[in-house]
């Protein structure tokens, strides 16, 4: 027996996702009522329209999102995101590096760093610079272990503080591999270290690097 867990935040009219990038506009596009002048009496639909950056909600990273020549949401195979054994990594330190990695099997598997911090989301706290982070030298060994998809509970996978001076290490070792990231995880407490398969499929859209996706996973039951 098996049993799922949603992973992602709902994308909501307004919200902050990352701060500094502009909410998503949810509204009509066609409402019920303006419907009715189309369609036979008693028939009605609705049309919706969304308008965000594709950095919004529980998202992926492509090599497009930080290389000008990497492959985007088009090229994104679907065993890359979809049906990966997975394994969690638990953060319990704010800089995530490889001694997290001692005694876990990555290789080939979607590996969930799982911070907590999901806690403060949509809150000033979330994005704030103390945010966990997984560290350069722990997206190398990720990437030498054969990772075949990261992803974290975080505001960002990077560090983002002052600090950094701008550098995103984690994104560049990871996605120069080819191993696409997702962030803005949530509810990761619902999942045992191993034994589930993990799920993030994004539309498939030429030219853009990012995008939302609803992850989840398949949960064995013991």
């Amino acid at each position: 027996m098996t049993h799922l867990a949603d992973l992602s935040h709902q994308i909501v009219a307004g919200m902050t996702t990352y701060p500094g990038l502009p909410a998503p506009v949810v509204e009509d596009h066609l409402s019920f009522d303006e419907s009715r002048r189309d369609y036979a009496p008693g028939t009605e639909f609705h049309i919706g329209r969304i308008s965000m950056v594709a950095n919004t909600g529980t998202y992926l990273d492509t090599p497009a999102h930080r290389y000008r020549d990497g492959s985007d949401l088009a090229d994104l195979e679907l065993d890359k995101v979809a049906g990966l054994d997975g394994a969690v990594i638990d953060a319990t330190e704010r800089a995530v590096g490889p001694e997290a990695l001692k005694g876990v099997d990555v290789a080939g598997r979607a590996v969930l760093i799982r911070t907590g911090w999901d806690r403060y989301w949509r809150t000033e706290a979330y994005g704030s610079p103390e945010h966990p982070h997984l560290t350069e030298a722990g997206a190398k060994a990720l990437v030498e272990a054969g990772a075949a998809l990261v992803g974290i509970d975080s505001v960002n996978i990077d560090d983002t503080s002052p600090e950094s001076g701008g550098a995103r290490p984690a994104h560049s070792a990871l996605l120069a591999a080819g191993i696409p990231v997702v962030e803005h995880l949530c509810l990761l407490d619902q999942l045992p270290a191993a034994g589930f398969q993990f799920f993030a499929v994004p539309v498939k859209v030429r030219g853009l690097g990012t995008f939302p996706v609803r992850a989840f996973a398949l949960i064995a039951d013991r």
